[in-house]
């Protein structure tokens, strides 16, 4: 049996460097916003053809609209298996229908291959991207509350704030891996952190319950024995629970990114995984010992009236 209890300073300690590595990387890069928030247009090609960077420079030259825009190659493995450089993304400042005709009609006149079923254009305007932000954080900050009512009433309160603690814990590190490799954050990357919400709450929901059982058992000097006892007997479960769930996200990973070449679901899984990964960690080595910290300290408190 594993005394991760005995461990869990170190575990804390962990964590800490991580959410401050985390926080620094914040302040110093902060995060690299797509369209969803800022505000722009974003123009998916499949030019049918391999190019280069140099003959897309020269058709958008000529318009001052693409003037700084960020132009990514996007491949992807066509029937034979082998890479093509075929997809091609372009990010700007929102520009006019009109214009986004004429910038598509130059890109036609010189690869006639342009194939119209893969094109994909995104415009959002800026007061739209900034109540996309507002709607995120409010979407978040609405989870929370209904989670710590849900916990409080189903546990008690101190498993309500180990949970969230454990949550915001896990939600900071994805975050801060994101600012650290400047990967964009849009709209499926929100929905990913919703949904490692749910997916940590369960994993912690499990431990939590197995406390509940445990210290029914116990005396009040032996709930770090108890707390030791419901994560060892949860510890497969949630291994294989999330070794099974990263095994599907790493074929999902796989196929976007040499099949599809489609970097909106490349970022939603890719903080999938990442929240998978740190959702058990902090499941199994913060929320449940720092459930126990709160009870040591409710403990405390109840001798000193005592006394």
């Amino acid at each position: 049996m594993i005394d991760f209890i005995g461990h869990r300073r170190k575990a804390y300690l962990l964590s800490a460097l991580l959410v401050i590595a985390s926080l620094v990387s914040l302040i110093i890069f902060g995060l690299n916003l797509g369209i969803d928030f800022t505000g722009g247009t974003v123009l998916h090609l499949n030019l049918g053809e391999d190019f280069s960077l140099e003959e897309v420079q020269e058709v958008t030259a000529p318009f001052e609209e693409l003037e700084g825009a960020a132009i990514q190659v996007v491949q992807a493995r066509d029937i034979t298996g082998e890479l093509t450089d075929e997809g091609l993304v372009i990010k700007a400042p929102y520009i006019e229908e009109e214009r986004r005709d004429q910038i598509l009609g130059a890109f036609r006149e010189r690869w006639p291959g342009l194939d119209p079923a893969d094109l994909r254009i995104e415009s959002v305007g800026a007061v739209i991207g900034g109540e996309l932000g507002r709607q995120a954080l409010l979407s978040l900050a609405v989870a929370i509350i209904l989670m710590v009512g849900y916990i409080t009433f189903r546990f008690e309160f101190k498993f309500a704030m180990a949970t969230i603690v454990g949550l915001l814990h896990n939600i900071i590190i994805v975050v801060g891996v994101f600012s650290i490799l400047q990967m964009e954050i849009n709209v499926p990357f929100v929905a990913a952190i919703l949904t490692v919400f749910g997916y940590s709450v369960n994993d912690t929901i499990v431990i939590f319950d197995r406390i509940r059982e445990n210290i029914k058992l116990k005396q009040k000097r032996q709930y770090a024995e108890a707390v030791n006892d419901s994560i060892n007997q949860s510890l497969m479960r949630s291994i294989n629970t999330s070794l099974t769930t990263l095994f599907v996200l790493v074929a999902l990973l796989f196929g976007f990114h040499y099949y599809i070449g489609s970097l909106d679901l490349i970022v939603f899984v890719v903080a999938l995984i990442l929240g998978v990964i740190i959702g058990t960690y902090s499941s199994i080595f913060v929320a449940s010992p720092l459930w126990l910290n709160l009870q040591d300290i409710k403990l405390k408190g109840t001798r000193r009236k005592a006394a």
